[in-house]
């Protein structure tokens, strides 16, 4: 048996994610089945995988099983790693943010196998550590994204995009100019009938006695339109749902230009690229070691290409958190 206090640099994690750093060799399968039959106790008490653990708790361990027999996984190519360096907008010793381009998703799924987190080793840098996910965006969505460095900064990082002590402002061109030129969307939302994940998930309104109901919040300014053909917005979701942006545009009739799920009757300007105009503009949030985070990433060349066609000129949104300041949000 092993005793082990969690140390002050290791932060707040689930338990089982807990154990996984410390016995990388052990699968997710072995490491739920040491939990689940008590044989991990947290402070003298049997617990759950998904049981947040942090400093100064103790945690008792049984001898480990032997790792499992795994295929080797080829290394990351040099071109693989210059692609995902190439996308760094912002590093220290706590975070690396980058600018994720449009088709790439964040995470694996079903017929997914390049995206972010298969690159991360391309952004280890001086570290033996490779960079961990706190957040995530949609594949056809480009903008910022956060990524920790270490434990503590994942623990961090994650307690700020979960408990929402974060400020997200993303850039959207929409077909039609809303009215009101600002205001808040919000409602409850579900998942569609038949949607799972990945590609086939979909959102739909609802009520909040229906199963699975979420309330969802958004707020949003109108920075420029280009007369009744489209208009620039900044949108800002004070909750974090799936879709949520392109759900809640779709639903006030003014659906973001390409995108394939959520769409209105207005139609779409033409001469306009046919991927999502839809970019996380600018995050901020607290550092993990004081003080604030503010990051900002530019837009993607199909996004500059549709400002040049429609007469938009970003440097006139010099601070992306302005159209906000003075809005306290609700949720």
């Amino acid at each position: 048996m092993q005793t082990i206090t969690i140390g002050a640099d290791e932060g707040d994690a689930r338990l089982d994610r807990w154990l996984r750093r410390r016995a990388p060799h052990l699968t997710q399968g072995q490491i739920e089945k040491l939990i689940r039959t008590g044989q991990v106790r947290v402070d003298g008490a049997r617990a759950k995988a998904n049981d947040r653990v942090g400093p100064g708790q103790v945690v008792r361990l049984p001898p480990l099983p032997d790792a499992v027999e795994r295929p080797a996984k080829g290394a990351l190519s040099a071109k693989d790693q210059d692609f995902i360096r190439a996308l760094v907008i912002h590093r220290d010793d706590d975070v690396i943010a980058l600018n994720k381009p449009h088709g790439l998703a964040t995470q694996g799924g079903t017929k997914t196998t390049r995206h972010v987190d298969a690159l991360l080793d391309g952004l280890k840098f001086e570290r033996d550590e490779k960079p961990k996910l706190v957040h995530r965006l949609d594949r056809d969505t480009s903008g910022v994204l956060v990524l920790a460095r270490h434990a503590r900064a994942a623990a961090a990082l994650g307690a700020a995009f979960r408990d929402r002590d974060t400020e997200k402002i993303y850039w959207a061109i929409v077909c039609g100019t809303p009215k009101p030129l600002a205001g808040e969307i919000r409602g409850w939302m579900c998942k569609a009938p038949g949607a799972h994940d990945g590609d086939r998930e979909m959102m739909q309104r609802c009520v909040q006695q229906d199963e699975g109901a979420v309330h969802a919040v958004t707020q949003y300014e109108v920075l420029a339109d280009a007369g009744h053909r489209a208009a620039w917005l900044a949108m800002r979701p004070v909750t974090g749902r799936t879709h949520q942006l392109r759900f809640h545009a779709a639903e006030i009739g003014h659906a973001i230009v390409g995108d394939p799920k959520y769409r209105c009757d207005r139609p779409t300007p033409g001469g306009l690229s046919a991927k999502l105009h839809l970019h996380a503009r600018a995050v901020r949030l607290p550092h993990p070691s004081g003080g604030t985070l503010n990051v900002s990433a530019p837009l993607p060349a199909h996004m500059k290409e549709s400002f040049a066609a429609l007469g938009f000129d970003e440097r006139e949104a010099k601070n992306p958190f302005a159209p906000f300041l003075q809005k306290t949000p609700k949720r």
